[in-house]
């Protein structure tokens, strides 16, 4: 057993490394209507090509998530998250120096393999260290996921307001993927999947009914936390006519709505069971997202958009958990295909949203990710009546 002073570091390691994902994810949302004027001309780019670029950001995140995840369990998790902080800082250089949408659409990629590789790794680390608390543990190490969206949305807002543009905050955003990777070089990490310890393979995974509804689960938990957080600063400017300082602000709320959410979870483990309460915060997503899209007063509009954000927060790493419990030698490759599946819900509902936008509205975008919590209630029950702790 590893001592407590190696476990706190690793766990705090793993925790500023989440915040590096969130910088790849969360970066180009945060300067969406900027971006469509600088690159698309007079014309600016259509919401179908602002879309495509949180496609393949997502696109390069399930890439890495599904190349890595069955090597770490052989390898072990320290080369992957590496090599993950070292590609979100390459991929923020390529960035900071675009001269092309095309150029924006290799960077966003780039980006997205290297989260996706710190999204493969970071969950079953800490799993492994700590597996007496796993749903605590979870909600803890994705509230940082929040405060690394938080850091990104400010250092944006601030070069934005001061007239600097999005390229110097990119080139801010560097040091810190590269600082990580040093502190992963030297860390001890546990294994994977325990010395002695048979880790359940993939394909006797999928071969499991209750594995195959969990992965249906975190696709709509992932698509209702992502479709709002792609596309909140675009719909708070754009169609509730707020300024761009205003639409970062409802996205850095959003995005402390969520850490909220998920600290209070890690802070309150016993009151509640995990189906119990991705239930009640499916159902009131739901209702939030047709509040958002349809109040009749724009500042209701915006507030539902935000307290979105607390409502989702608890619906990705609840279920990593209901998972880990169910299988807990499930390994990386357990992992990985539950993340894959979360981020496919960030390929589809953003870029969704964006082609509904295109032909009619963005209210009417962002309502159809109303059926992602809806649906996700429904394997939700089917999970509950198969075992899962309530």
């Amino acid at each position: 057993m590893p001592s407590r002073r190696t476990v706190f570091l690793a766990v705090a390691l793993c925790d500023v490394a989440m915040m590096v994902l969130a910088i790849g994810i969360n970066l180009v949302p945060t300067f969406l209507t900027t971006l469509a004027g600088d690159l698309g001309g007079a014309a600016e780019l259509t919401k179908e090509q602002l879309g495509r670029i949180g496609a393949f950001t997502f696109a390069g995140l399930v890439a890495g998530i599904l190349v890595a995840g069955p090597l770490a369990d052989r390898l072990g998790g320290r080369a992957f998250a590496i090599a993950g902080n070292v590609l979100v800082a390459a991929g923020l250089i390529v960035l900071a120096t675009a001269p092309t949408y095309e150029v924006i659409l290799a960077g966003s990629f780039v980006m997205g393999l290297g989260a996706g590789a710190l999204d493969m790794v970071l969950s079953p680390i800490v799993s492994a260290l700590q597996p007496e608390r796993r749903t605590v543990s979870m909600n803890l190490l994705h509230s940082f996921y929040c405060t690394g969206a938080v850091l990104t949305i400010l250092t944006v807002a601030v070069a934005l307001r001061a007239g600097l543009g999005w390229r110097p905050a990119a080139w801010g955003l560097v040091p810190l993927p590269l600082v990580i990777a040093v502190g992963f070089a030297f860390t001890p990490l546990p294994p994977l999947v325990e010395p002695g310890q048979v880790r359940v393979r993939a394909r006797s995974l999928v071969r499991e009914r209750f594995f195959l509804v969990t992965l249906v689960a975190i696709f709509l938990g992932g698509a209702t936390e992502l479709a709002m957080q792609y596309w909140l600063a675009a719909y708070a400017e754009q169609t509730l006519g707020y300024s761009r300082w205003v639409g970062g602000m409802a996205l850095l709320g959003f995005s402390l709505a969520m850490a909220v959410g998920r600290l209070a979870i890690a802070l309150l483990p016993h009151r509640v069971g995990p189906i119990a309460l991705m239930l009640g915060c499916c159902a009131a997503s739901a209702g939030l997202f047709v509040v958002a899209s349809f109040a009749p007063w724009n500042a209701v509009a915006l507030a539902a958009c935000v307290l979105a954000g607390l409502t989702g927060s608890c619906l990705w790493p609840s279920t990593l958990a209901v998972a880990a419990d169910r299988y807990p030698h499930g390994g990386a490759t357990m992992f990985a295909m539950l993340a894959a599946a979360g981020n496919l819900g960030g390929i589809l509902m953003p870029w969704a949203t964006g082609l509904i936008a295109d032909a009619s509205n963005l209210r009417w975008g962002l309502v159809t990710a109303a059926l992602c919590p809806a649906l996700m209630i429904v394997a939700l029950l089917w999970m509950r009546r198969h075992g899962a702790r309530k």
